[in-house]
């Protein structure tokens, strides 16, 4: 199935020069090119996100393509506040004791969604592990207001892993979102590392069964590279992904926010990416979506009016 593509013949050192530099975490090697935020869209977007007090992980987490994103009229809503239980190595939202849960936040995002007349929205949360939901209901309340003020739009989620747990899993499965999104992240060997208070066993069960749940939803994950990870390690998670009916892949060069995140071990050349597209689309992938600037909801519009294409997703009706 891999046969096309030889991992050992693609370079695994980046060009003279582009070495990682952890004292300078900002340097970036050429094909890396972050646009500045200038246009009227992204001045709209960033004006309705105060106005409804609302937080986006474009901004808490320093997206790079806020600028490109916001500029077509496109966020990712970040629910459950700005404050995350978890303390990964190579994310830039704060960690802590969060405040309680905004039950009025989903209307808010709902309003915002009608607002900007979306087709398509990705909501996400931060890990909320002080409580048993995992903050799951507000998945379930965002989606059935979204459908109830703009019709027609789909909804994707990108959800924590709540621990494993199916229950709170099945909150947000019932209210029946076009994609169910969890990114993996990293490979096995690295989870401790990286993301010391998750388990992969966790992700691949979180993505497991949500397919079995409801075998309409389309299943994504994401993956970053540059952490350490091997080629070949890459290639093993995303045969994992593919076994758990996972039908959307994102990878993405991992870039270090700030000197107290986890260092780049080294930046991967273009053809890398475009070599992970080849043969994750050999493996069955419905879409693979990779390279250099990639995040987990880059593109998402275009994939889902893609995928629409194919029939490959059905708009759920109101859940009344």
């Amino acid at each position: 199935m891999t046969d096309l593509i030889d991992p050992n013949l693609i370079p695994l050192t980046p060009s003279e020069g582009w070495q990682p530099d952890p004292s300078h975490p900002r340097r970036r090697p050429p094909w890396i090119k972050v646009r500045a935020p200038s246009s009227e869209g992204y001045k709209e977007v960033y004006e309705l996100m105060r106005e409804k007090k609302l937080n986006t992980v474009c901004e808490e987490a320093q997206c790079p393509n806020i600028a490109e994103c916001w500029g077509r009229g496109t966020a990712t809503f970040l629910m459950g506040g700005d404050t995350c239980t978890r303390s990964c190595g190579f994310c830039d939202i704060k960690t802590g004791r969060p405040n309680p849960i905004d039950w009025a936040e989903p209307n808010r995002v709902a309003e915002s969604v009608r607002a900007l007349g979306l087709r398509h929205v990705v909501i996400t949360s931060v890990n909320r592990d002080e409580r048993p939901d995992g903050g799951a209901p507000l998945f379930s309340m965002v989606i059935n207001r979204i459908r109830k003020l703009q019709p027609g739009c789909s909804i994707e989620v990108l959800i924590p892993d709540f621990k494993g747990s199916e229950a709170n899993l099945k909150t947000v499965m019932d209210a029946q979102p076009e994609i169910l999104n969890h990114n993996v992240e990293t490979v096995p060997r690295l989870f401790k590392k990286v993301q010391p208070q998750d388990k992969y066993e966790w992700a691949m069960k979180t993505l497991g069964n949500a397919k079995k749940m409801d075998p309409l939803v389309l299943t994504k994950s994401g993956i970053m590279v540059g952490l350490g990870e091997t080629f070949e390690e890459v290639l093993d998670v995303m045969r994992d992904l593919v076994s758990q009916g996972v039908d959307i892949l994102t990878i993405g060069q991992y870039l270090q926010p700030s000197k107290q995140h986890l260092a780049v071990e080294r930046f991967y050349l273009p053809e890398e990416f475009d070599a992970f597209e080849t043969i994750g689309r050999e493996m069955g992938f419905k879409w693979v979506e990779s390279g250099p600037l990639v995040r987990s909801s880059y593109r998402a519009e275009q994939q889902v009016r893609e995928l629409s294409k194919l029939n490959y997703i059905k708009l759920r009706d109101v859940v009344e």
